[in-house]
Formats: structure tokens, C-alpha cells, sequence
């Protein structure tokens, strides 16, 4: 059979061991840390704004299992915050296993505390990933998701050092780009003062450090908006954020938290003896990242240069996904990349070209925007998301922004792309023997 591998199981590997799976392929899934998701396991926003219409286009293409298993496992759905419509809120404590065990059902083989250190070439392809014990795996095609952030020394050179967040760098150790370690040179994000990566947009506390009345108010609504001092507002902080749908004044202006489990406080980092001196956050402790009164984890700190297929430029077998391919910022983005990158691995395994999604979808359009955007000075220093900031306006802008599902399921449906399926593609080519 047919191997894909898959470097990185956040959201974007996780969707494209699915996509590769049900295409008929071995697919092996080699993780640095001991958990999937990455840094799914601090986020839990979905569907918000412009993220409801992708994902529903993605589940019309029959990319749907991992929406459909995050819907199932919300704590909060169709709620509004500063400037976020129908937004999902999925339950961070929870999703983890849920997301493992349907992969493995599915027979997706993953290995934990793989983090993979280099790779064997000939020609232009990759032959096998090699781990750090100096154990390998072969493959056809790989799909680099190892993300944007980290390690620890890029954290401290471009931003405020080591906080100790989710993707567990000391201890793991940090991120190693599988498309660098091809000699492939990637791409470097900056921010709005032109420095290089981005912030990660926010923190979580614990709930049960936070006032009952808060507690009570998040569980029911699940969000909670306490206004700021004035002393204490610092609007230069929405610049080093990665989240640019989240840079809007309201979120200068007050701590805003969202119900995933965990307190989701929308701010890069947040100094502890200001967050303690807000009413009912007096006795607040940070849960993620565990310095987060001094700071976050750095991202964007090396993109792969690829096309609308998601191949990667210069090795004929590698695709990426995720931040992997692009200044795409969220959850929603991870899935849909992950999905199409899984897809189309799949379709080179088994002979068959790789597919561009036209850009009479959202998802189409986004990855052939941002790709382009890309090669440009003044892109590089954006971030793009379904959910506001530039992409967001630029779906509204041509009329692409909806939340009737039947209307997606039509524009899906009359681009050729409704319930992809390399199986079935494979079947129907097959002429059936003369009798």
C-alpha cells in the first residue's frame, strides 16, 4: 500500500492523515510531544465569522469528519463577542483524545515523541525521516505540518523568551522544519514594526482562580468582558499579535474571556499583578502558557514556499499545511489546509495529479491569496484568517461570506467539488474487462 507520512500532529496533520486515510493510503503520523493538536489544546474558537462558511464548504467537499467531531464536543455555539458572529467554542480539556481515537479507528498509525531531525534525499524527493534515536520511516509522499513556532532560542531572540506554553520545547524540544532540512529556503513572517514572527494571540487561566460570579457568567454565556483602567491599556500590543482578527480596541480596551474549558483570556500575554487588580480576577493564575505575565510563544518563523496544491517548491514529494504553508492564522485554516494537503498527497501516492481548489470557493481563494500575498514585502507583514482582518474583508468584499448552508453546499457543488473522493475517482477510471 500506498505510504504517506506526516511530520507534526497538530490540527493540520491531524486533518491530513484523515483526507490521506480514507483515501485509500498507509498513513503514518510522527508527533514531537506526547499529545495531538498542538496548540488546539489551548485554542478552541471555531466557526466564527468568516470560519462558519469554510468550514461548511470543507464539509461539503467530504473534508467534514474533524469538524463534525469538534461540533459534537462544544461547550458554546452561535455566541458573539467583540467582533465575532456564531462563533463554536469547543472544550479544550476533551478533544484530545476524541480526535486520537477516531484516527486510529480510522487505522492511522501515530508515533509519539517522534521528532524528526533530518531527512535522506535523492534527487528531489524524500526517501525517509529520521527521528532523533536514529530510527526512521520510509514514505512516497510527506506532508510537513510541523508548524511556525518556537523553539525556545526563537522565542527569546524575537520575543520575550521562553513562557513555557503548550508545545512544551524544554522538554520535548523545539521545532524542526522538515522543508528547511530539504535545503528548501522557507519564508519569514514579520509584524506591523517590521520585526520578524508574531506573538501567539492568547492565554488561559484557570477557572477556578476567577470569581465565582465570572465562573458562573462564562458557563452560561460563555463569554465574560471586564473593562480595563486606563492606566493599563497598552494598544501596542494588538500589533505583536499573529491574531490580527483579534487587534480591535475593544481588546485594548478590556480583558475579554471565553469559556473552552479553561478561561481563554484574549491577549498575547498579560502582566499578573495588573490581571489580579481587575475585579473578580484577584487570585488569577495562568494555566497556559505558565509565564503568561511576561509572554507567549513566537510564530511565523518559517513558512514553505508552495503551490495552490499545497506542494511544496523544489521536492517533488512534500506537501505542507497549517502555518507550514502560509501567514493563515486558526484552527478552521489548519483543517482545511490539512485536508486538501491529505487529499492530494493521497492522489500522488496513487497516480493521479494533484487538485487546485478554483477560487470560486472561499477555501480555494484563501490558499491561492495568501500564497501570493506572500511573495511580497508588505504581505509577508500581515496574517491572514477567515475570521477577520484581511481575508475576512476580502470574502465579504466579493460576496463569498454566508451562513446559509445550502447556498455553500450549491457553490460547492457547481465548482465539481462536492464529496471528493480519490476512491471512487480510481474506480470509475478502471474499464471493466470484455466478456
Amino acid at each position: 500500500m500506498d505510504k504517506v507520512v506526516i511530520v507534526g500532529g497538530g490540527w493540520s496533520g491531524c486533518a491530513a492523515a484523515v483526507a490521506a486515510r480514507k483515501s485509500g493510503c498507509q498513513v503514518v503520523l510522527l508527533e514531537r510531544t506526547d499529545m495531538l493538536l498542538g496548540t488546539g489544546l489551548v485554542g478552541g474558537i471555531m466557526r466564527n465569522n468568516g470560519r462558519f462558511t469554510a468550514t461548511e464548504e470543507a464539509i461539503a467537499m467530504g473534508f467534514g469528519d474533524i469538524f463534525k467531531l469538534v461540533d459534537d464536543n462544544c461547550r458554546h455555539t452561535n455566541i458573539e463577542f467583540p467582533g465575532h458572529k456564531h462563533s463554536s467554542l469547543y472544550d479544550v480539556g476533551t478533544i484530545e483524545p476524541i480526535i486520537k481515537k477516531y484516527l486510529l479507528d480510522l487505522g492511522v498509525e501515530i508515533h509519539f515523541e517522534s521528532r524528526i531531525v533530518d531527512v535522506d534525499m535523492k534527487e528531489n524527493s524524500i526517501k525517509k525521516v529520521i527521528i532523533d534515536d536514529d530510527t526512521f520511516f520510509r514514505g512516497d509522499v510527506f506532508i510537513d505540518t510541523t508548524g511556525t513556532a518556537g523553539g525556545m532560542a526563537n522565542c527569546k531572540k524575537f520575543g520575550n523568551g521562553c513562557a513555557m506554553c503548550v508545545l512544551r520545547c524544554p522538554t520535548y524540544g523545539g521545532r524542526i522544519s522538515i522543508t528547511a532540512k530539504t535545503g528548501v529556503t522557507e519564508i519569514i513572517g514579520v509584524k506591523d514594526d517590521g520585526t520578524v514572527g508574531a506573538m501567539s494571540g492568547s492565554c488561559k487561566l484557570f477557572k477556578e482562580s476567577l470569581a465565582p460570579h465570572i465562573v458562573e457568567e462564562l458557563d452560561k454565556n460563555g463569554v465574560v468582558v471586564v473593562p480595563i483602567p486606563k492606566e493599563q491599556i497598552d494598544t501596542k500590543k494588538l500589533g505583536k499579535k499573529a491574531c490580527q482578527q483579534y487587534a480591535l480596541k475593544e481588546y485594548a480596551e478590556n480583558v475579554i474571556l471565553l469559556d473552552t474549558g479553561h478561561a481563554k483570556l484574549m491577549a498575547p500575554f498579560y502582566p499578573i499583578e495588573n490581571l489580579r487588580s481587575l475585579p473578580g480576577m484577584e487570585n488569577a493564575r495562568f494555566e497556559d502558557p505558565y509565564s503568561g505575565g511576561k509572554g507567549n510563544s513566537m510564530r511565523y518563523l518559517g513558512m514553505a514556499p508552495r503551490n495552490d496544491a499545497l506542494q511544496v517548491e523544489g521536492v517533488d514529494n512534500l506537501f505542507c499545511a497549517g502555518e507550514k504553508a502560509g501567514l493563515l492564522v486558526g484552527h478552521t485554516e489548519a483543517i482545511v489546509t490539512g485536508s486538501l494537503a491529505g487529499f492530494n498527497a493521497a492522489r500522488v501516492c496513487l497516480g493521479l495529479d494533484p487538485v487546485i481548489l478554483p477560487d470560486t470557493t472561499v477555501i480555494g481563494d484563501a490558499i491561492s491569496f495568501v500564497r501570493s500575498e506572500m511573495e511580497t514585502e508588505e504581505g509577508r507583514g500581515k496574517k491572514y484568517t477567515f475570521s477577520g482582518s484581511v481575508l475576512f474583508d476580502r470574502m465579504k468584499e466579493r460576496g463569498m461570506y454566508t451562513t446559509n448552508i445550502a447556498e455553500i453546499k450549491n457553490r460547492v457543488a457547481e465548482s465539481g467539488l462536492a464529496d471528493l473522493d480519490v476512491k471512487k475517482e480510481i474506480k470509475a477510471a478502471v474499464k471493466p474487462k470484455a466478456s
